[in-house]
């Protein structure tokens, strides 16, 4: 009897789903797990033997990951060779290192420094694959891809790829402190070890810049944009030397981030006036003294003359001034000036989303030939979702470089589930209308305006937690950043489905079901936080939770209600003629289509025009009535990923699976806090009865103005 129900449970075992080995999250979306035996059989023949063309630092590199990589998902050693001699081989270099790719004559020229080709070839009677470029640097690029491909379980026979980046740089931006605060970072602390550096190199630094070399991102700028001078004392200097020399193999640059009044901290000097010459003398000492110790030293990222940090204003100096002084200092060297149009002041009544148009447009034309203008995607400030900044178009002259934000400072940190892939194509695909219809913010980056720079930046979401981005779901967004990096017109929903298989399970079901709920996940924040076009409604400081009742603040754009402008007629900013005139920065067209009531499209209604809580929306219902429905609809929408996700429990491993259940949770409830506190508030305006089979918030307004988070993460 007990054999028999030995026999039983062992059947039915058997009939039980495999469910994954436990793992932390460590190896992102480079796991190479075991394929399945009917794809390792269609592999095994064309992957039997890894020949590198070269020795540097980089080729080493790329072989390394192309052993790790293969061993890992045929689950056994790949020979390594001098030459191609056998069948399946995969042969790597540039025509400058191998005799054998230069024989092949492939068309690379057009690639130029960091794209490749992988092609099916024939090399000496045998049949290979060969991943070859211009670069060494491109070389391990393609490694990266061909591999992609094998993690996707896509064919590897009969190939013929070329591939290079839309984007010269492609840079992550750590805001990070010399304590190892991460300035809205949800991850824990800095990746660097300042106070260990620069004799300590930990492996993570290591597999950091491979994560990143896997997607393309080719710089990092080390530290906070509210910068402290210390970061170009000589003794940090040679940390960052430290940190350079690691990155270097994986094509990845240095950047820094520099506090304007440094020439005054550190120099001593009286004066930090971008035009007085002693201040240009010590800037052009301070880069000799950088590329000194890191030879190809990308440049400077600026945060000037807003939230309080110093900037040539000033001295009643203009923003091309200060980034052209430091343009000046670093051109001999090769570097470039990241100068940030993020600007604002409570001594400017204009509207705040008016600001960096007001501030720029007028230079355009003015900044060297070795400056970037860095543009947030929209005109606030990283909001669950904002119109693409009205600067996009307006500067003909100037090379931009959008930046994006991918720790999640205003989308429910690192518990709520927001891929926001679909967030940045909205921007990225979005028509300026600026030389004509199908004028979109990529392909205005694309353009160097002349100078040949172009570029795109994140803010990064990287700590030292084991998982790195403190969610397993976060790490699609610095997957995702990289991507459209590489590629702006990248489609969001190949990205993810990319990420899933390689970070979860190449099962259909658990692809199928992982990329929906990415692909749906922040248009639920954005309906439990801010629908139909409200911004900033998140609480003081932190931006933890609701706040939409906040108005004593010390600046009038600090204010929730400063956005909202609830009152007993309506809700909205008037951002039309009649209000700040805030469309009038955007193209004709474009402000067209955003002034009228008639063409708005509903998802920017409250953002552009102030209505009254009965005005008929485009469906017939009330913008009352629809505004209650999108609050619900989040909620919903959180229960809904609730329930996707249950049911993958027999594919993912328990450990990731219970960390994400239990985010989830959070999720749900933080997006019923956001929908009753909000309508709670609003409702005190409109004194209207919610619309039926809709619950009324639980508790009064009294009591969701009186929660506070004061030790939420980030600050």
């Amino acid at each position: 009897m007990r054999l028999l129900r030995l026999f039983i449970i062992i059947a039915v075992l058997a009939l039980v789903p495999h469910t994954a080995q436990a793992e932390d999250g460590y190896d992102l979306w480079l796991r190479y797990q075991p394929v399945g035996q009917q794809w390792r059989d269609r592999y095994a023949s064309a992957a039997t033997q890894i020949v590198a063309a070269g020795d540097s630092p980089t080729i080493r590199a790329a072989a390394s990951e192309l052993s790790r990589g293969l061993g890992g998902m045929l689950g056994r050693g790949v020979a390594t060779a001098s030459a191609v001699t056998r069948d399946g081989a995969v042969l790597f270099g540039t025509p400058a290192t191998s005799a054998a790719i230069a024989a092949l004559d492939l068309p690379l020229a057009p690639l130029g420094d960091e794209g490749y080709l992988i092609r099916s070839v024939d090399v000496d009677g045998h049949r290979a694959t060969v991943i070859a470029a211009n670069s060494d640097i491109g070389v391990l690029y393609g490694a990266f891809r061909f591999l992609k491909l094998m993690q996707t379980r896509q064919p590897i026979d009969g190939l013929d790829i070329s591939d290079a980046p839309k984007l010269k740089l492609r840079v992550l931006d750590h805001w990070d402190n010399l304590d190892r605060h991460v300035e809205r970072g949800y991850a824990g602390l800095s990746l660097w070890d300042w106070f260990t550096l620069p004799q300590w190199h930990n492996p993570r630094y290591t597999d950091y810049a491979r994560a990143n070399a896997s997607i393309g991102i080719n710089g990092a700028v080390l530290n906070n944009v509210n910068a402290q001078a210390e970061i170009l004392t000589p003794r940090y200097l040679d940390k960052v030397a430290a940190l350079a020399d690691i990155f270097r193999p994986y094509g990845i640059k240095v950047y820094l981030s520099v506090k304007f009044s440094a020439p005054i901290a550190l120099g001593g000097l009286k004066t930090a006036d971008p035009l007085d010459p002693k201040v240009r003398a010590w800037w052009q000492a301070k880069a000799d003294q950088i590329y000194a110790r890191v030879p190809d030293f990308g440049g400077f990222l600026v945060k000037a003359n807003s939230e309080g940090q110093p900037g040539p204003q000033d001295y009643h100096r203009t923003h091309a001034d200060g980034a052209n002084m430091l343009a000046a200092a670093l051109k001999p060297h090769g570097g470039v000036v990241m100068w940030r149009a993020f600007v604002y002041s409570q001594h400017d009544s204009e509207d705040r989303a008016k600001q960096a148009y007001n501030e720029f447009k007028p230079l355009d034309g003015k900044f060297a030939d070795n400056v970037l203008v860095q543009v947030k995607n929209g005109p606030i400030d990283f909001q669950p979702r904002e119109p693409f900044h009205p600067l996009f178009g307006a500067m003909p002259k100037t090379p931009l470089m959008l930046e994006l934000q991918v720790t999640k400072e205003y989308l429910g940190f690192n518990t709520h589930l927001a891929y926001l892939g679909t967030m940045w194509a909205e921007t990225l695909d979005a028509d300026t209308h600026a030389h004509g219809p199908g004028t979109t913010v990529a392909r205005l980056i694309e353009n160097g305006k002349g100078t040949g720079l172009t570029g795109i930046a994140g803010v990064a979401n990287i700590g030292n937690d084991r998982n790195w981005t403190g969610s397993e779901f976060d790490q699609a967004n610095w997957y995702a950043f990289g991507r459209l990096a590489w590629n702006p017109q990248a489609s969001a929903e190949h990205i993810a489905r990319d990420w899933t298989r390689m970070t979860w399970s190449e099962r259909p079901q658990v692809v199928d079901t992982i990329t929906a709920m990415m692909m749906r996940s922040r248009e639920a924040v954005v309906d439990y936080m801010t629908p139909l076009g409200l911004a900033h409604q998140m609480a003081t400081g932190h931006h933890h939770g609701p706040g939409p009742w906040v108005s004593n603040l010390g600046r009038p754009e600090w204010n929730p209600v400063y956005y909202n402008r609830a009152d007993g007629n309506g809700i909205g900013f008037d951002r039309t003629a009649s209000g700040s005139d805030a469309i009038a920065q955007y193209a004709p067209p474009v402000a067209a289509e955003f002034g009228s009531l008639k063409t708005v499209p509903d998802k920017y209604l409250l953002w552009f025009h102030h209505v009254p809580w009965t005005y008929r929306m485009k469906s017939g219902e009330t913008l009352w009535d629809a505004l209650i429905e999108h609050y619900d609809r989040g909620v919903q929408a959180v229960a809904g990923l609730q329930r996707d996700w249950a049911s993958l429990a027999p594919f993912i491993d328990k450990r990731r699976f219970d960390e994400e259940t239990a985010f989830l949770e959070i999720q749900h409830q933080d997006a019923l806090w956001w929908r009753n506190a909000s309508i709670a508030y609003f409702q005190s305006k409109s004194q209207l009865p919610l619309p039926a089979g809709h619950a009324e918030p639980p508790h009064d307004l009294d009591y969701y103005e009186a929660i506070k988070t004061p030790y939420a993460p980030g600050q």
